[in-house]
């Protein structure tokens, strides 16, 4: 979670070998749309993993059959589990089948993929957890996302078009038999239903060596899982007579940063030149042009989709521009003063500088607005104008500062405010500078006292601190833990007072050896925290714990 800047990091408990996981893992082949057209043809084809990953696909979400999870990217959770309080697999596939396999209210993309890669490695084909930032959801099969803004900087609601913050999917290892040697290896699979293919919501699996060298007429998917990491985005101004203006088109902004845990190890590995080549190469440009010649080629056959219309927005074509885009001579970006944490105001600076040799007069229009990790807007935050005049090559610094009052009541998990400024030079061009800001939580700090040793009793101490500025009297405590703890430990906290540590002490009996993972969250109105530990758990009276520490960069 979080943004390239800020990456936030979360424990899931897989819990793959827990019991009945196997058989509630058959159930969903056997409940797919596949079985039930054909079962004998099915089951024949369950030795391919092809075939097996693209129906699991289809069958971890609900779109079109009673599937395991149902998608909600709203704010309301009352009818449901809020997805950020989902902390492993077992759980949503057991609800699953105890409810009469009625799809698990609610999940999103990083709760797809944990379910998805339980499922797979509980039938046998290797998975991991992939996450890419700044991920482009394209609806119309070109290469751009259109970001509209209004005359005063704020983010507009209007394009089927978006940019996630970060996008979660799966990359299984498996060779592809129907493609060639060649395109063997790992392959995306993601499970979150984004838009449909041929008919089903699915995704994959789509090799990632076709993604890199642009093979995007390859089953399955390619096309769109390459725009997810390539495309550009388009920023635009929306006037109030509804022409649209184009302002920049940045080509670097998408796809920033694609990593995934280290084997053996919580740090996150980089393997974003798995999917591409280094922005701005050679290479990379050569494939982004046979890419864009393929796209040419089909949309002339008619195999481009058309853009559905967006009824409340009235958006259904690519926009064009009323003129030629004008350089503005200016250069800009936001800073942070200090990383910011959830409690605290935010002190931002923006920063803009003039890189010519004459004298610039800038109308400055400041918007901030929390946002959800689709970044789609919530809630308007911050809005300034500033009036800055700019001598030849002169840096000005303009501060400002949202309240902690201002966010409280409007800031959803992952925590994330998006800040926009739409600068316009008199008599010349328009700069649209933007930045994701993702607020920390407080760490949860979790030690365990003594030793760890199979079906004895084991302490941990947890520890942490209310990080508002008001009192909490609502903290509800969850632990849980493949091999350590059966189900999960729930409690309540006493009152904190504001800004006030505390500790507690949980005990849980270890019913498997090996490394597992301890899991801690802890609940109010106010926040949500998140922490884990990684235990050696032994036969004897050997011990070891891992302490988990946040990356430094």
């Amino acid at each position: 979670m979080g943004t390239v800047k800020n990456l936030q990091y979360f424990g899931w408990n897989y819990g793959q070998f827990e019991k009945d996981i196997l058989d509630i893992c058959l159930d969903i082949l056997d409940r797919s749309l596949e079985y039930a057209k054909d079962p004998a043809a099915d089951c024949s084809k369950r030795g391919d993993p092809v075939y097996v990953g693209r129906v699991i696909s289809a069958m971890i979400n609900s779109n079109d059959e009673n599937g395991v999870l149902e998608g909600k990217w709203e704010e309301d959770f009352s009818d449901g589990t809020d997805p950020t309080t989902w902390n492993g697999s077992a759980e949503i596939l057991s609800n699953w089948r105890k409810g009469g396999y009625e799809p698990v209210k609610y999940g999103q993309c990083w709760v797809f993929a944990g379910v998805m890669c339980t499922v797979l490695r509980c039938l046998g084909i290797p998975t991991r957890v992939i996450t890419n930032y700044n991920s482009a959801h394209n609806t119309d099969g070109v290469l751009s996302i259109d970001i509209f803004y209004d005359e005063e900087g704020k983010v507009l609601d209007i394009s089927n078009d978006s940019i996630w913050n970060f996008h979660v999917w799966n990359e299984s290892w498996f060779i592809r038999r129907d493609l060639g040697s060649h395109y063997d290896g790992w392959q995306v699979l993601d499970s979150t239903p984004q838009e449909p293919s041929k008919g089903i919501y699915c995704c994959g699996p789509t090799s990632v060596t076709a993604i890199k060298e642009g093979d995007v007429d390859l089953d399955y998917d390619c096309m769109f899982v390459y725009a997810e990491v390539n495309s550009d985005r388009v920023s635009w101004i929306q006037h109030s007579d509804k022409t649209k203006e184009k302002v920049y088109s940045d080509t670097a902004a998408i796809g920033q940063y694609i990593s995934t845990k280290a084997l053996g190890s919580i740090q996150p590995v980089d393997i974003t030149n798995k999917y591409k080549y280094r922005e701005g190469s050679k290479m990379e440009r050569e494939v982004y042009d046979k890419v864009s010649k393929k796209l040419t080629e089909r949309e002339s056959g008619g195999e481009i989709p058309v853009v559905s219309s967006n009824p409340s927005t009235g958006v259904t074509e690519k926009p064009e521009a009323t003129a030629d885009v004008k350089e503005p001579g200016i250069h800009g970006k936001f800073k942070l003063v200090e990383s910011p944490v959830v409690g605290q105001d935010i002190n931002l600076i923006l920063i803009l500088k003039n890189l010519t040799s004459e004298f610039k007069s800038v109308k400055v229009s400041i918007s901030g607005s929390s946002i959800l990790y689709t970044g789609r807007p919530t809630r308007e935050l911050l809005k300034e104008f500033r009036s800055v005049f700019l001598g030849p090559n002169q840096e000005e610094k303009i501060f400002m500062q949202i309240y902690y009052s201002e966010y409280e009541k409007y800031l959803f998990m992952p925590n994330m405010i998006e800040v926009s400024a739409l600068c316009e030079v008199k008599n010349g061009g328009k700069l649209v500078v933007r930045k994701d800001i993702s607020l920390e939580n407080p760490l949860v700090n979790i030690k365990v006292i003594g030793q760890v040793v199979l079906n004895n009793i084991a302490t941990a101490e947890v520890s942490f601190t209310n990080p508002l500025p008001k009192p909490v009297n609502d903290c509800a405590v969850l632990v849980e833990g493949s091999g350590l703890i059966i189900g999960k430990l729930t409690g309540k906290l006493p009152y904190l007072r504001p800004k006030q540590s505390t500790n507690f002490r949980v005990q849980f009996t270890p019913y498997r050896t090996g490394y597992r993972q301890l899991l801690v969250e802890i609940k109010s109105a106010g926040f949500t925290l998140k922490g884990f530990l990684n235990i050696r758990v032994s036969n004897f009276s050997t011990y070891a714990a891992q302490p988990w520490h946040p990356p430094q960069y």
